[in-house]
């Protein structure tokens, strides 16, 4: 579902855009390198950006409501959908916890597939500040982590790949597909050797698809090929 709702906000890192706005969701694009909520770091982040748009676009003197309902990795780019009321978190959290929302990524990996795709399932440690370790069967301390895949082109010793997520582990898709021996391209910390872009991996969230909170209309974004730094790199590959 395309949008004509789109606008920039001018943020710390660049100009972000709005995909899509109503009373109770919001999709947003995510830039490399920037952080959706805070750390350590104190760096800006998504989050705190949106809030502040949204109390300067309806003149809100005190704090606005924005629901965080799901996360994308720093050095990665792509869709995400926050929730502008707690009916909409509510109800769009659930949507994630019954598998229900549909999200699509594409990837850039190191290496030429020579198969057309498939399911791949695994067993992940969650990576705290390091990196997931993956098991083949269940270990102590592990989650399942299961995707499926599609090889979209293969040139030059790089795959382009599209990833359907069916489980949301930190770090998955990189763990997963480095544990299948293709890293990420510019995933140094899961083992990759080609350069992508300063602090930032060849991963975007390329697509996303739910129920509306509150109308249960079905509504499905496609990132624009203007903002997919994966489709871009490839093409000029």
């Amino acid at each position: 579902m395309g949008s004509d709702k789109s606008k920039d906000i001018d943020g710390l890192e660049g100009a972000l855009k709005v995909v899509y706005e109503d009373n109770h969701v919001l999709v947003v694009f995510k830039p490399h390198r920037l952080l959706i909520q805070s750390d350590q770091s104190g760096s800006p982040t998504l989050f705190l950006q949106i809030c502040e748009w949204l109390k300067e676009k309806y003149q809100k003197p005190g704090k606005v409501f924005l629901g965080m309902v799901h996360r994308l990795d720093r050095p990665a780019a792509g869709l995400v959908v926050f929730a502008k009321t707690s009916k909409g978190a509510s109800r769009l959290s659930e949507q994630i916890r019954a598998k229900e929302m549909a999200k699509k990524y594409q990837i850039l990996v190191q290496g030429e597939f020579t198969t057309p795709g498939g399911n791949c399932i695994h067993y992940l440690t969650d990576p705290g500040s390091g990196r997931s370790e993956v098991f083949q069967e269940p270990m102590k301390d592990t989650k399942k982590a299961e995707l499926n895949y599609r090889v979209l082109g293969v040139k030059k010793g790089l795959s382009l790949v599209e990833v359907d997520l069916i489980t949301g582990r930190r770090h998955q898709i990189r763990a997963q597909m480095a544990h299948l021996g293709f890293p990420i391209v510019g995933d140094g910390r899961y083992g990759a050797s080609r350069f992508f872009r300063e602090g930032s991996i060849a991963l975007v969230a390329s697509e996303l698809g739910f129920k509306h909170p509150t109308t249960k209309e079905t509504l499905v974004f496609v990132l624009p090929d203007e903002l997919n730094s994966v489709k871009r790199f490839w093409d000029e590959y």
